[in-house]
């Protein structure tokens, strides 16, 4: 049987030397609950990934984001579906409009500390990655 396979993007939004970490709620699959991830999501079909990320970006956070370079790419297999997560450095002007539509709790973290949450598998080496550069910030 061949799993629904998804094109995802996530944005490593950084204000003030920190990043954004977003917390799921519950979710149909028990492995993704609770878990922490970037903000983003699937990309639509004709649609940039660029564009992807600015849509979800506003309509999960409510955030506009200027979407940098693309920073990781990585390719997971959850029980249920496939993706393959395009992760993009972003940054924001200001954090006043934060308002959160699909996630249960957030916080800005150094890079050095994203380790300690409990992170989505597909975000982990991303998280890894950001975790290893936090000193050239």
């Amino acid at each position: 049987m061949t799993l629904p396979h998804y094109n995802v993007v996530a944005a490593i939004i950084q204000h003030k030397g920190k990043i954004l970490c977003m917390q799921k709620g519950a979710s149909k699959h028990d492995y993704l609950s609770y878990k922490y991830e970037f903000p983003g999501g699937k990309v639509e079909p004709g649609e940039s990934f660029q564009a992807a990320l600015r849509r979800e970006i506003e309509e999960e956070i409510r955030l506009e984001i200027k979407v940098g370079d693309k920073y990781h790419t990585v390719a997971y297999e959850y029980p249920h579906f496939s993706i393959t997560l395009e992760a993009y450095l972003c940054t924001l002007g200001h954090i006043d409009a934060l308002q959160l539509t699909e996630h249960i709790y957030y916080q800005w973290l150094n890079a050095t500390d994203l380790p300690q949450l409990d992170w989505a598998p597909a975000d982990l080496p991303v998280v890894a990655k950001l975790a290893d550069i936090a000193p050239s910030y």
